[in-house]
């Protein structure tokens, strides 16, 4: 390895990969993992069938991953499917999110002069423009609070739980005492995305899975000259004598190199833990129930309607996105771990399962880095969160790209470039 590069990305996790697309511009292992040497009974299928996702993420229609794919180009190697479903649990039970001022009139989830009320804030974040004073109402929105702004129009707690969360999809309630341009910001974009394939979700997702996108990845990385080598085992990050990174050390050679990008198990003296994901995997012969029979899914738990202090969020897809054999369905329940008991923990959402297969219980910890990459040259990203959407992951990979390059990516694309079966 003579070669010099500017940039070595170690790993092909989603973060690296989209990072080194920018930068250029199969198989059930889950039995195995988690069951050993047992063999898979025969009731679940072919294990070539399945693709599961370890960091099961949907995309907003028009959301940054979507803009920075496109961006990238990468979308000509991807096909999206809409996905079927976005709901809330409240009150004990699962209802549909209403997303625009239509859909809040009809929804079970308020009584009627709350409904009324509903409507008008609804229609106040659509109106709302930036760059308009006209449809602010008199409010600055970079001052006032969430709270605030919401008290304007008397909304109870319930109706506050489905918008902070189902809609703007903040995972705590410290959303509250922000300023609540964010928040509007963030319930833009799930209608923006809602209407886009004019489906029940503004969620997109690949067929075959979120594993397709570091293959895309790889192959624009190859077209704009980038070099992969895959199954480099132990690869050690090399510093100078001032600790700048130099090179990437396997098997014995060195490839040199003036930045490193990487995940936080590659330098762990320079991370620190700050928290851990609680999640179960079930594979099921059903949809969901009380979804509709949605094929493709999001269920959010609201921190108050379950007593705890984060979110819990459901994720599931099936066969429709060749992601499992005929007939079966993935679902996923995470959170972020309030105590070392996954299986109680999780309870909450496995009990909206109805009956599974197979279930499967894991926890890992969430990292984020202490360095300082402008005197290391180590760009590390954040562990991934218990979220099922993409938003937080990809704000994470333009803030490296930024320190990467000084540059900030433009996305303004033509969101046409990726277009997204609803059968």
């Amino acid at each position: 390895m003579d070669e010099e590069y500017d940039v070595i990305v170690l790993g092909t996790g989603l973060k690296e990969c989209i990072l080194s697309g920018l930068l250029s511009v199969d198989g059930l292992k889950l039995w195995k993992r988690f069951r050993g040497s047992d063999k898979p009974p025969a009731h679940l299928g072919a294990s070539r069938d399945y693709n599961v996702d370890m960091i099961p993420k949907f995309m907003m229609a028009n959301g940054i991953l979507v803009r920075t794919l496109i961006h990238t180009d990468v979308t000509k190697y991807l096909s999206f499917k809409a996905v079927d479903g976005s709901y809330v649990f409240n009150k004990g039970k699962i209802h549909k999110v209403p997303a625009t001022d239509m859909e809040a009139l009809r929804s079970p989830l308020m009584g009627f002069f709350e409904k009324r009320r509903a409507r008008k804030f609804i229609i106040y974040v659509q109106d709302y423009d930036e760059n308009d004073p006209k449809t602010h109402e008199g409010l600055d929105l970079t001052r006032v609070t969430t709270k605030e702004l919401i008290s304007k129009y008397g909304l109870d707690d319930n109706t506050i739980d489905f918008i902070g969360h189902a809609l703007a999809l903040h995972r705590d309630d410290r959303y509250l005492y922000e300023p609540a341009l964010d928040t509007v910001k963030r319930m833009k974009l799930y209608a923006e995305s809602l209407a886009r394939f004019q489906g029940g979700s503004p969620y997109i997702y690949p067929l075959y899975g979120l594993g397709e996108l570091p293959q895309a990845f790889a192959r624009l990385s190859a077209v704009y000259g980038g070099t992969y080598m895959l199954n480099k085992p132990e690869c050690k990050v090399e510093f100078d004598m001032e600790g700048k990174a130099c090179g990437v050390t396997s098997e014995g050679e060195t490839a040199r190199c003036k930045k490193v990008v990487c995940d936080p198990s590659y330098l762990p003296n320079k991370v620190r833990k700050v928290g851990k994901v609680a999640r179960a995997i079930a594979i099921m012969s059903h949809p969901i129930p009380n979804t509709d029979e949605s094929h493709s899914v999001q269920v959010i738990l609201p921190q108050k309607q379950i007593g705890r202090k984060s979110d819990m969020y459901l994720f599931c897809c099936s066969y429709s996105h060749n992601v499992a054999p005929k007939g079966k369905f993935i679902a996923f329940v995470s959170t972020e771990a309030e105590t070392d008991r996954p299986e109680v923990e999780l309870k909450p959402g496995i009990d909206l399962l109805g009956p599974v297969d197979e279930l499967f219980f894991e926890t890992y910890d969430r990292y984020e880095p202490v360095n300082e990459p402008s005197l290391d040259h180590c760009f590390i990203s954040a562990s991934y969160d218990a979220t099922t959407h993409f938003e937080s992951t990809v704000t994470d990979v333009h803030s490296m790209y930024t320190m990467i390059t000084g540059k900030t990516v433009d996305l303004s694309v033509d969101l046409n470039a990726a277009s997204a079966a609803e059968e």
